[in-house]
Parts: C-alpha cells; sequence; structure tokens
C-alpha cells in the first residue's frame, strides 16, 4: 500500500505535487476535524513533511501519530522538531542541510554590507526627495574591520569563505575548535565579542543556545560593534539588543531572525540603526525548491529502502 504521509503546513506547490505523487498525502490545515483525523487517519500515518511553519513537533504530536516512522523537515534548522523524543520513539528526523548553505552565506554578506553602508536608509533617503537638500550622511564601512562568527558548521564557514576576499581578519567561536580552517579561534564568545568588530550568529536555535548572545556579550562588542543575526531569533536576548541599539552600547544590528516571528517589536522598527529582513535566508525559488526536492527524497528513500538521505545527529544512531 502507499505510504500515508502527513505535510504540517503549507509548503511549495511543486513539494506538494512531488509529495502526492508518491504517496497518500494529508494536509493538516485543511483538516477542519483535527481530532477525528488523529482518531482515525491520523494512526495510519508514517511519515512527517514539516517546516517551522508548522510549530513544535513534540512528542505528544508524536503520540498521536503512532505508526510514524520519519519526520521530514523542510529547513537545516530543525529546533522545532524534537529530535530526542522522535529517537525514543524509533522515529528517524532529517533536515536539509547542504541544500541552503550558499544562499544564506550570501544573504549574510549582503546584509552585513547593507547594515554598513546603510543601503536601506539610503534608498529611503532617495525615495523620500531628501538628496535634493544635501548629501546623505557619510556611513560606517567593512574596511579594517574584524568579523567574529559565532558557529562555524557549514554555513558559517561559507560565510568565512565569501567575507575573505573583502581582507578582513576572520575568528570563531564554537564548542570545539575546527582543524580545518586558520581563523583565530577563541575559547569563549565573550573573548569572540571583545576582539572583535563584527559579531555574526548562526548557531542552531534551541535550548543549548538560547540568549547565548546576551547583554555582556553585546557590551564586549563595543560601541563601534555590528551584530548579524542569520541564527535563530533565540540566540539572542532580544530586550537586551534594543537596549544596547537604543544607548549606543553597539553601533548597529541586522536582523533576518526574530524570537517571536513573524511579530518584530516596534522598538526595533522604531530604530534608525537596525536592517531588518523578514527571514529571507534562503528563500530564493532555487534553493527553496532544492530543499523541497530533499524533503521529498528523504521519504522516498526511507520508504524505499529505510536508508534517508540527512539524518540528523539525534536519530542517526537508529539507522545502525
Amino acid at each position: 500500500m502507499t505510504p500515508e504521509i502527513l505535510i504540517g503546513a503549507p509548503m511549495p506547490p511543486a513539494v506538494v505535487a512531488a509529495l502526492e505523487a508518491a504517496f497518500t498525502v494529508h494536509k493538516l490545515w485543511e483538516i477542519e476535524d483535527k481530532a477525528g483525523f488523529f482518531a482515525g487517519a491520523g494512526k495510519r500515518v508514517r511519515g512527517l513533511a514539516a517546516s517551522t511553519l508548522a510549530g513544535r513537533i513534540d512528542g505528544a504530536l508524536m503520540d498521536r501519530l503512532p505508526a510514524l516512522e520519519i519526520i521530514s523537515n523542510f529547513g537545516v534548522g530543525y529546533d522545532t522538531v524534537d529530535a530526542v523524543a522522535a529517537a525514543e520513539r524509533g522515529i528517524i528526523v532529517t533536515n536539509t542541510p547542504g541544500a541552503l548553505d550558499d544562499e544564506v552565506a550570501d544573504l549574510t554578506v549582503g546584509l552585513l554590507l547593507a547594515t554598513l553602508r546603510q543601503l536601506p536608509q539610503a534608498d529611503r533617503f532617495v525615495r523620500e526627495g531628501q538628496w535634493p537638500q544635501g548629501p546623505f550622511p557619510l556611513s560606517p564601512t567593512l574596511r579594517g574591520r574584524r568579523i567574529g562568527i559565532l558557529g562555524l558548521g557549514a554555513i558559517g564557514k561559507a560565510i568565512a569563505q565569501r567575507l575573505e576576499a573583502f581582507g578582513v581578519e576572520i575568528a570563531y567561536h564554537t564548542r570545539s575548535r575546527k582543524d580545518d580552517v586558520s581563523y583565530g579561534y577563541h575559547d569563549t564568545l565573550i573573548w569572540l565579542a571583545a576582539a572583535s568588530d563584527v559579531l555574526i550568529a548562526i548557531v542552531p536555535g534551541g535550548a543549548s543556545t538560547r540568549h547565548i548572545v546576551d547583554a555582556e556579550v553585546l557590551a564586549a562588542l563595543g560601541a563601534d560593534g555590528v551584530f548579524i543575526n542569520v541564527a535563530r531569533g533565540s540566540v539572542v536576548d532580544q530586550p537586551a539588543l534594543i537596549a544596547a541599539l537604543q544607548t549606543g552600547t553597539i553601533l548597529a544590528a541586522g536582523l533576518d531572525v526574530y524570537q517571536d516571528e513573524p511579530n518584530v517589536p516596534e522598538a526595533l522598527i522604531a530604530l534608525p540603526n537596525v536592517v531588518l529582513l523578514p527571514h529571507l535566508g534562503s528563500a530564493s525559488v532555487h534553493t527553496r525548491a532544492a530543499m523541497g526536492q530533499l524533503v521529498v527524497d528523504n521519504l522516498k528513500t526511507w520508504f524505499a529502502d529505510g536508508k534517508p538521505l540527512t539524518p540528523v545527529a539525534e536519530t542517526r544512531h537508529l539507522l545502525a
């Protein structure tokens, strides 16, 4: 029989079509009687296609899908999926590493330049007809800056490789030193922030990194410091960041992620020294298509031969 799949939230049409071609698909957002679904068809669901839009995928939800074998997550970050709870239940979790590394790295460099050179502010300056009254103020620069990268996984390395072309000094902080890079390593985030003029966050979300960028880290970054967040909103203490921007503790920030997306605090919106993006890291047609295909391929290979392409660390042992 064709395996039954639940899609937790809307995905690109091509992804949904590919899943419908291979499986019997249930779309949770279209089901009015969800209790009835879980009591009936939900007991036959063997695969779940998930994304951040689907909300938290926890043990309680998994228990409502007793036949569930695999959760295929749309995105490299899977902090909305309780992978430990999945492993305890023998459920494989997969994500989409590699498919979005270059796109996020490109966006990060663009966000850094936009923040330093105040490109959105300059655009508004022209559109609002202010140029005839005088030139746009001089901006800060990337020249001579020391870049600190919090997290040096595949995306962090791709960001660093791009920034090398700008002739800037690069250092990083992770839980352990990387043997395959020559960038400077700092044992603590405080030391990295103190040694940097730009701090870029590109670590996974979750309890271990929650508010890792706090008031102390921002103070160490200093009055000429710029904070760029392309990780998760939970990585930074958002009220502390707002206070640091308001008081001049740091110079500026470029943010693609927030604590309570899509809700952005008015205090952030009101600040002139912040560039705000609506979580665009991987949001190109090309990259979202590649991510979606990997979601589909993980499900197809699992049900074909029990060998998903990209299982996450917490559930990889289930394949041994």
